[in-house]
């Protein structure tokens, strides 16, 4: 590849990344308000703190996991039939104009739905991306620091859509009002938050068009001896091993990012020690307003106009709250993809994972079980290297994948590991922890579901420090890109563009 094109394939790669963690935590931070207004009715609101939102919270990170779990594997089936490029296309398509439709919704099943489609998008295009990328470069040195380095933009998404959101909130009422149904908030922060997630289909598709196809991808099916993708192939016996090790390390790095990390901000935040203290003050004045029956007029007034002066105020708090600890899990997982990207061409496979899990088995039962009731600061860097620690994880198995399955199955043995196992099993633990487990435990809602994370979160990373001892030694390697004088062997040459000369040229 020419420096231009090269440069463009690397730029495309890195606004992918970033923008599908960017609608991915769109909802950790706009959640709890979302579901909360679209389950209110005329002189009936309902609070983001009720239990009714944490359960339907809760509910639709697994639901969309699991949505995008489903069709991701025909996704990943469809990336070795159609094409890496061509279903990236298709699949950023998706995820830019779901967060769209989405922020127009007046029911809950509107948003559910269009979270649903938003997950698949970025389920499909995550392993289209990896695969993509992983062929177009025929050094090893080269394939792994270019895909190391464009994936360290992922976490870049995370704090990119938390702080759009903390700008968004005190600015909401100066921005355009929505055209919402009537009595619905046209200025409400989350709506503004969703219609940004049109962003990355509108640079990406702009630059798509100049990049190439995968080489190694396109030479075996334009010769026509490119395999057809079967799913039952990922179990003959030469693959069964790494396709049941790499769907189990999915599911337990996934499950500790939807039963701990993503319900931090979401759950977690609202119950930290001193907005506990505020929110017993606000359910004090709530509670003076109650017994104030035979009170004067004027008195009660007086009370009223306080009580919803702490509500506003509470609530700003907590807005911020899940705002800035959102800020130090996505810095944290900063850290952990330049991290790994850092130590990729250094440490082999196995043990670079077992850097990762051996110190996440006593962490998070620590973070969440201890430090989640110490003073602010100390939760919220233990949470900095939660997070530096799970998403180092996904990183990993990211650049892994491909490197493990043969080329006509890349897409479909990387999409089963990564949906199946990551998107279908592992996020249940989502709604394991708010519905299952969290019952279970005494105290207020939010530390009941800081109990359940420390639980969820100790036991996924033993499975998977276990599972590692079994992980195969990565030994396929992507066909070697062509020089600019040599042309496959094939039925019918391949064209300028198709090779990805194009009007750049090599």
């Amino acid at each position: 590849m020419s420096p231009l094109v090269r440069t463009l394939v690397l730029l495309v790669a890195a606004i992918g990344f970033l923008f599908d963690t960017y609608e991915l935590l769109m909802f950790p931070v706009i959640g709890s308000d979302a579901v909360a207004e679209l389950l209110s009715s005329p002189g009936s609101p309902v609070s983001p703190q009720s239990d009714v939102v944490r359960l339907w919270a809760g509910r639709m990170l697994w639901i969309a996991a699991l949505s995008g779990g489903v069709f991701g594997m025909l996704g990943g089936w469809l990336i070795d039939r159609l094409g890496r490029k061509t279903v990236m296309v298709g699949s950023i398509l998706v995820y830019s104009f779901s967060p769209v439709c989405a922020a127009f919704s007046t029911e809950l099943w509107m948003l559910i739905l269009f979270r649903c489609t938003t997950f698949i998008g970025v389920c499909v295009e995550l392993v289209a991306a990896v695969t993509w990328l992983a062929e177009l470069f025929s050094d090893k040195r080269t394939r792994e620091m270019a895909i190391g380095w464009t994936l360290a933009t992922s976490s870049l998404g995370g704090i990119l859509v938390t702080e759009v959101y903390n700008w968004i909130v005190p600015n909401a009422a100066s921005l355009p009002a929505l055209p919402v149904a009537s009595g619905f908030d046209p200025h409400a922060p989350w709506r503004y938050t969703l219609l940004t997630g049109l962003i990355p289909g509108a640079a990406i598709l702009l630059l798509l068009p100049f990049v190439p196809e995968s080489w190694a991808w396109l030479q075996k099916k334009r010769a026509g001896t490119l395999k057809r993708p079967r799913f039952a192939e990922l179990f003959a016996p030469e693959l069964r091993r790494t396709t049941l090790v790499t769907t189990i390390l999915s599911a337990c790095g996934y499950a500790a990012a939807f039963g701990a990390l993503q319900l931090t901000p979401l759950q977690i935040a609202p119950g930290l020690p001193d907005l506990a203290e505020r929110q017993k003050e606000v359910a004090g004045l709530q509670k003076q307003l109650e017994d104030a029956a035979t009170a004067t007029p004027e008195q009660r007034a007086e009370i009223e106009a306080d009580l919803k002066r702490n509500q506003k105020e509470l609530a700003g708090e907590i807005k911020a709250r899940r705002g800035n600890i959102q800020r130090w899990q996505e810095l944290g997982g900063l850290a952990g993809r330049i991290l790994l990207a850092v130590l990729l061409t250094f440490v082999p496979s196995r043990m670079l994972l077992r850097l990762f899990l051996i110190p996440g088995v006593v962490l998070f039962p620590i973070t969440y079980a201890n430090l989640v009731t110490a003073p602010y600061v100390v939760f919220a860097t233990a949470i900095f290297f939660c997070g530096l620690l799970t998403v180092a994880q996904f990183s990993f198995m990211s650049e892994f994948l491909p490197k493990v399955f043969p080329l006509h199955l890349r897409g479909t043995g990387g999409s089963f590991a990564t949906n199946v196992g990551g998107r279908m099993i592992g996020t249940m633990a989502a709604t394991v922890n708010t519905e299952l487990l969290s019952p279970m435990f005494s105290g207020p809602n939010p530390m009941k579901v800081a109990t359940a994370a420390a639980v969820i979160g100790g036991s996924v990373y033993l499975i998977a420090l276990v599972a590692s001892f079994w992980l195969p030694k990565p030994t396929m390697e992507p066909t070697m890109e062509p020089t600019t004088d040599e042309v496959p062997p094939a039925s019918a040459p391949l064209s300028e563009e198709e090779i990805g000369t194009g009007t750049l040229g090599r």
